[in-house]
Parts: structure tokens; sequence; C-alpha cells
């Protein structure tokens, strides 16, 4: 049986990550890869990341896959539209089954069912997967074997039907790696060599997160924490020391702190296995303290990043983040006495974000000086919290699915959206003029004068 995994996403259309390149590869599909091949089933992997629409579209001419697989998330599902519908369109691939998975398919299964695909695969993907390739791949009638299949959607008789969720794994020990040799690594590393003058690669320690964030999609994992080993963490680290000797490791864990007796024993492993590569991750303040920065230093990590969202408690505590603004202040501190990077996020526009709020998270940026920041603009994910507050206030309800993304939709703020963009500008050149801090200057300076009068027009709307 001929099975290809891909994922749509093509960094020649991303404006804004060729300025950034940091690109990663696509972890959940090898994961996935790797899992069939361990059950006996050979895949092919397209990572179409620094390749293109036509090329992939050749790829699978050429291959003719009886099943292909593409993960689907926010920034790929207009791209993986594009791909059902070459796939539909094409009179010799019309025995091939589409399958999709990843974040974006549980809220909008019938939608992409409607529009091409064969299967959604809700959820954890590895066993699901599995039985669904095994049954594909079986001369027992499909409509006997799918209803037993759990964690999965498809169309009967033109009615979608989802079966029961599927039981996590629940030691994802059992899991092998990442089937990286499915991918080329050389553009990857030379991209980040060339822009960075280091290389960087990505590392999964554990799935889901516990925490209860209003904005952030539990689509694939839900509110679960499981974890790998620390001896094997560290082994799969060796593995790529040895084998692709990156300069760097990025830990893609929501938050790699959470458990300190873990991270303990993570740190003497890396040691002990001479897997020590420099690292950086996410964490939150209330799972940092003195302690467990020390231990992230001695274990190889020069850079942790650390949620904030907002300076506001505010707003804070109307994103149900369960923090405290101070304390996040002091840890971003504390980590750069001690010799860290100290990265953190922030959001703006989240409902009830006034002016005043936006000041809090100014003087929260310019008190704690992080070593680097990123800020968005709130948006509603389908199946999120924020998505069920605000879906009765959203603007334009003309949004069609096939040309828009949850990105796109907007909703009722305090001001308009276009205020909360003035307002990036604002507090990155404010936060600049009060710290001199060069690394956050990451827009070209622009006049407080006229900004603040491009504000206040936006207010005046």
């Amino acid at each position: 049986m001929k099975i290809l995994f891909t994922h749509g996403y093509f960094l020649s259309e991303d404006p804004k990550e060729l300025q950034i390149m940091r690109p990663y590869v696509p972890l959940g599909i090898l994961y996935i890869s790797a899992f069939l091949e361990k059950n006996g089933f050979e895949n092919e992997v397209f990572d179409s990341t620094f390749s293109t629409l036509d090329k992939l579209k050749e790829k699978i001419l050429d291959t003719k896959p009886d099943a292909i697989a593409i993960y689907t998330n926010l920034m790929t599902k207009l791209n993986v539209l594009k791909i059902i519908k070459f796939i539909r369109s094409e009179s010799t691939l019309q025995n091939t089954k589409i399958i999709l998975g990843g974040p974006e398919v549980r809220n909008y299964a019938e939608n992409f069912l409607n529009y091409g695909a064969d299967f959604i695969i809700i959820g954890e993907g590895e066993e699901t997967t599995l039985e669904l390739i095994t049954a594909l791949n079986s001369s027992t009638p499909l409509r006997v074997t799918l209803h037993s299949i759990k964690g999965l959607a498809y169309l009967e008789n033109g009615k979608v039907i989802t079966t029961p969720e599927r039981v996590l794994i629940k030691d994802i020990n059992t899991l092998p790696f990442p089937n990286r040799k499915k991918i080329d690594f050389v553009p990857y590393l030379n991209g980040w060599k060339t822009h960075h003058g280091y290389s960087m690669m990505s590392v999964n320690t554990m799935r889901g997160c516990p925490y209860t964030c209003k904005w952030c999609s539990r689509a694939v994992y839900g509110g679960t924490y499981r974890r790998r080993s620390p001896q094997l963490v560290a082994q799969e680290m060796k593995h790529i020391k040895d084998t692709y000797n990156p300069d760097m490791i990025w830990f893609v864990d929501d938050v790699f702190t959470i458990h300190h007796k873990w991270l303990t024993e993570f740190a003497e492993e890396v040691k002990k296995q001479d897997a020590v590569i420099p690292y950086e991750i996410i964490s939150r303040a209330d799972r940092l303290n003195e302690e467990v920065i020390k231990t992230l230093k001695a274990s190889g990590c020069f850079r942790v990043w650390v949620g904030a969202e907002s300076g506001s408690q505010k707003i804070i505590d109307a994103m149900d983040r369960r923090v405290d603004v101070m304390q996040t202040r002091h840890m971003i501190n504390l980590a750069k006495q001690h010799g860290l990077e100290a990265g953190t996020f922030i959001m703006l526009g989240y409902p009830g974000e006034t002016k005043e709020d936006i000041k809090e998270t100014i003087e929260h940026l310019v008190q704690s000086n992080p070593s680097q920041y990123t800020i968005t603009i709130a948006y509603p994910i389908k199946g999120t919290e924020l998505y069920n507050e605000v879906k009765n206030e959203f603007l334009d309800q003309r949004l069609e699915w096939e040309t828009s993304t949850d990105r796109d939709i907007d909703f009722k703020r305090t001001h308009p959206k276009q205020y909360y963009q003035y307002a990036i500008q604002w507090v990155m050149n404010e936060v600049y003029l009060k710290t001199k801090n060069k690394n956050l200057l990451k827009v070209p300076y622009l006049k407080l004068k006229s900004l603040k009068y491009q504000l206040q027009m936006e207010l005046n709307k």
C-alpha cells in the first residue's frame, strides 16, 4: 500500500517567516510515519516547507498514493483545500483516499468531508491512523470495520459519522522517535545558520497542557499532561547530536518546567549520556523559581520564554491564565540575573482590553525588559472558550469557510481592530524609548506623536 504524508506549509508563501527564518520540521506527521513503519507500513513523507504546491502536485501524480495523510492546522488550511481540490480533479487519483488530521479538523470535520476529504482523524493520530490504514489495506469491506475505529469521522450515505473519542495513549514512551530520516535537514540547518549564525532543531517531550487559557486550542490532546521519560528524551537528544549536530534545540512543549522532579532527572540524564545541547523552552511564571532556573542553566538552557500575554492583571484574569503579573515580571528578571535570555509573549485586543490596560502592558515590558518578545492580536479559534464567548459578536457573519480561516474573524472589541494594529507599534516604540534595548525594536521607529494621533483617530470612529 502506497502511503504519503504531507502538511501543505510552503515557506515561500510566508513573507513574515521568510524574514524571521525559524523553520522547524513537522514533528506530528513524523511521529505517525514512524508509528506506521514500526507496525509494518512503509510510507513516504513529502516535506513541503522548502518546496512548492506545484512540486507537491507532481509528487502526488507520480506516486499515485493509495492514501495521502495531510496534517492540517490554521496556517495550512487553505493550502490543504487546494490539495484536496487537485486530487479530486485528477482522473488518475480517484482511488486515492484523503486523510486529514491535526488541530484544525476536529471542529470543521463536516466542512472538510463535504469538500472532498475521505477521513478525519480526530485527536491523537497514531493509533487511529494505523487502524484506518489497516482497514484500507484489508480485504474486509470498509463499511464493516470503520464503525469500530475510534477517533474517526467520515461520510456514509451523505451523513457524517463520528465514532467515539479515542482514549489517549497512556504511556507515550512506547512511541518511536519521530521519523527524521524522511526529512532533508540541510535546508533547515542552512537556513538557520545563514540568518542567525547557528542551527536549530526541535524536540517534543510532552503531550497536552493542563492549564486553562481561554484562547488556546486543545483540539488534539485536550487538557492532558503526558510526558516521555527523561532518559528517553536524553537518548533522542544524543541521537540528534551524533546524527545532525545542531547548535541548539527548541523544545516545543507548552510548559517545559511543569514537573520539577522530571526536570532534575532530565538535567542528570543529558550529562550522563553526553547529550547536552544548548536549548530554549517555554514556561509559566508559576512553574519557575530560582532552583528551577539554576537547573535549566546547568543542563544547557540558554533562553526561557515566560508567558505573560498582558501586563494588566484584569486581562490576565479574563484569559483565565491563573498567574500573577508581578510574578511573571519577577521570573523574567530572575532568569536574566542567572545568565539566561528571557523572552515573553504579549497579546493585544483581548475582550475588555482598554488603552489603560495597554499602558500597563507597556510598563510591564519596561520593568521586566525581556531579551525578546512577540505581540499578536487576539483572534478566536473555534472550539476555544474565547470563541464561544465572542461568537455572537462577530463583525462579519459572511466569511466563507472555503476562503478564510479563524484568523480572519473579527469581533466587537473595546476599540476597532485597526486600533490594536497601531497599538502594536505604539507598545514597541514606547518600550524601546524607555529601555533603549535595541533587541526590542521590532518595527521601524515611528514618531510617537504621529502614532498617538492615529490611535486617537481610531478611538473617534
